[in-house]
């Protein structure tokens, strides 16, 4: 409509003749019609995968480089379409944190203990009289002021330090890793975990290559999809590591400097953590550390 009336008050301007109602028409549609690309053409990267999964009306996928781990040079592929939900959500630094502190924690148990007074041995006898002495009244050499006595409020170990985060609070953790990752161009997506070699030197040189760092953590789908050459390949590397994608926690992601996902793992992640947005009762008691979600 702006391009019609464009084109009506240009032809009033023109000193000569007027135009009919069909020749602006045609001129209107004739730039619309040269800026649709034809079938054949190709208009930037092709986009290897599509955000299925509904999106809000007022935010829109984003969109991330997909590498190819063949080659050295090939870095970019093509293009995937991530969920803003679970890879552009607020940077809630606090969460980050509980998330690392009770994944530190929730498994710890100190066996530090310290005997009383009465678990030392001796001291059962009185060391001398109440009265006329002169000295200060003891009713054992076993006090916690005697050298070599007990111990008053030690540690009683094994001390456990289990609690539990909310779910809640888990799968925004999460969600707050991959989007810290992907901000600061720490995370990066491949199309297979396929390597054309099994030599460990090669995935070395890829990654100082492709400016990783020193670590980097390699997340498929699952143990039995993981291709034999990256298997063979970080077994022989202590700073590369490969997990399935329902292992991943924020700990490892925070561990390693790179985190490399494929596109099936960026799938299944989305679909795992959404459903927590949408699911409105437990299906477990929260009160239990652990049990396989749908």
């Amino acid at each position: 409509m702006l391009q019609l009336l464009r084109a009506g008050v240009r032809a009033c301007l023109r000193p000569t003749g007027c135009r009919g109602l069909n020749s602006l028409v045609e001129e209107a549609v004739q730039p619309l019609e040269k800026t649709q690309p034809s079938a054949g053409e190709v208009v930037g990267a092709p986009v290897l995968r599509k955000c299925e999964l509904p999106v809000s009306a007022h935010r829109r996928p984003m969109q991330a480089w997909v590498e190819s781990l063949q080659g050295y040079e090939q870095e970019r592929v093509g293009l995937a379409e991530l969920h803003p939900d679970v890879f552009f959500t607020t940077p809630r630094l606090d969460i980050l944190h509980q998330v690392a502190i009770w994944q530190k924690n929730f498994k710890r148990i100190s066996y530090a203990k310290t005997k009383t007074r009465a678990e030392v041995r001796g001291g059962g006898r009185k060391p001398w009289p109440q009265k006329g002495s002169g000295r200060a009244r003891h009713g054992s050499i076993r006090s916690p002021i005697w050298r070599g006595g007990g111990i008053a409020h030690g540690p009683r170990g094994p001390t456990s330090y289990y609690y539990m985060l909310p779910m809640k609070v888990r799968v925004q953790g999460l969600k707050v890793a991959l989007t810290v990752k992907l901000a600061q161009d720490d995370l990066h997506i491949v199309d297979s975990l396929e390597l054309p070699t099994e030599d460990p030197e090669y995935l070395t040189e890829l990654a100082r290559y492709r400016r990783w760092g020193d670590s980097v953590l390699l997340v498929d789908l699952a143990y039995e999809d993981m291709p034999q050459n990256v298997v063979a390949a970080v077994s022989g590397l202590k700073t590369f590591n490969l997990i399935p994608a329902i292992g991943l926690n924020v700990h490892s992601m925070l561990k390693h400097q790179t985190l490399v996902l494929t596109l099936q793992t960026v799938a299944f992640l989305e679909e795992k953590l959404l459903w927590h947005d949408s699911r409105y009762t437990p299906l477990y008691p929260f009160r239990l550390p652990y049990c396989d979600f749908p």
